[in-house]
């Protein structure tokens, strides 16, 4: 009885040994990991602020087949928040505290898991652009671990803070393929038969390889608009591209950028700006909603739809596409609205 009594006191001398130990562990805690992203600072700050898109690129979806979210109402913005059940991960709640447009959103995260009871801890994000409309995104969190978080962490291969990076890690890849799938999405819808005002336009024009198109559009455009600012001609519409020839095979293409202005202005023979007017005309319009990659697929459409109901495209008047979105003010190039005419006899 003597030799239980002292393995007894024994254990309990280890237990409270081990229970001072434990308690003198600095539960402090911070971890965070961070990614540059191809993608806009609004485009990320606004999938990581919608909670229902979190299922689509969350870390913890890939290891937990039982899990069962729960949404509110609100699932965006500060006060919006979702729940979430599991028996492998445990429940949980996240909710949105703060949210600074494009910078930064705070957020508290709960959870009560069956080994260490219930937990709570702040998690941070922040946002900071980089040049060519890349973004750097950190996903961080911390916090303090209680006695028995630290206690359950003893037992591990690995720390809170370690888990939590990798975690975190694997987070933001998936977050970078889903931008960059979110970013191609695009639609064409070919409206049909209308008929196009016309009006003047100040215009400079050029002829290059077709894969030059974008290039020398970025530096005609400018060259345009800064024209109209300096001799205070109104700009009445959105800038848009004229294709006077376009040759697939030889894969060259003579054309104009333009912008709308409200009447005809009498140009010098030799400026590199002069003043065109485009006729009333009757025209198929295609719309492309998404990145000017998809410009082809759109002009295609147009086309097919002449050829299935019997059209004929005039051949005097050439076809155009309109930029109805600046890119300047919205980055995320599936919101890119091009409006494309092609006019019919």
């Amino acid at each position: 009885m003597k030799i239980i009594k002292y393995l007894f006191f024994l254990l309990l001398l280890m237990l409270v040994g081990g229970g001072i130990y434990v308690a003198t562990i600095d539960g402090n805690f911070q971890a965070e990991e961070s990614r540059v992203i191809d993608a806009p600072d609004e485009l990320l700050y606004a999938t990581i602020n919608e909670y229902k898109t979190w299922e689509k690129w969350g870390p913890w979806m890939d290891d937990s087949d039982d899990m069962i979210m729960e949404y509110p109402e609100k699932t965006s913005g500060e006060g919006a928040y979702y729940n979430w059940k599991s028996e492998i991960q445990g429940d949980g709640k996240m909710e949105t505290i703060k949210t600074t447009p494009f910078t930064g959103i705070d957020q508290k995260f709960s959870m009560v898991v069956p080994v260490m009871g219930e937990t709570s801890s702040d998690v941070y994000w922040k946002f900071e652009k980089i040049e060519d409309k890349k973004t750097k995104v950190t996903w961080g969190m911390k916090g303090k671990q209680g006695f028995m978080e630290k206690m359950f962490f003893l037992t591990q291969d690995s720390s809170l803070t370690q888990n939590l990076k990798a975690m975190y890690k694997k987070g933001l890849e998936k977050l970078d393929a889903f931008a960059q799938e979110k970013m191609k999405e695009y639609s064409v819808n070919v409206d049909g038969i209308t008929e196009h005002a016309g009006g003047y336009y100040m215009y400079s024009a050029t002829a290059s390889p077709i894969a030059e198109i974008s290039q020398k559009m970025g530096q005609m455009l400018p060259t345009v608009n800064s024209y109209m600012r300096q001799n205070e001609l109104p700009q009445t519409g959105m800038p848009f591209t004229i294709y006077n020839e376009f040759n697939q095979e030889q894969g060259t293409a003579i054309y104009s950028t333009g912008i709308p202005t409200r009447e005809k202005v009498v140009m010098p023979k030799d400026s590199n700006i002069q003043c065109g007017e485009l006729p009333k005309q009757k025209v198929v319009k295609t719309i492309l909603l998404g990145d000017y990659s998809n410009l082809k697929e759109a002009w295609e459409a147009g086309y097919k739809y002449i050829a299935e109901n019997n059209l004929e495209p005039n051949s005097e008047s050439p076809a155009f596409e309109v930029y109805k979105t600046d890119p300047g003010l919205q980055p995320n190039p599936a919101q890119w609205i091009t409006e494309i005419y092609i006019p019919i006899k």
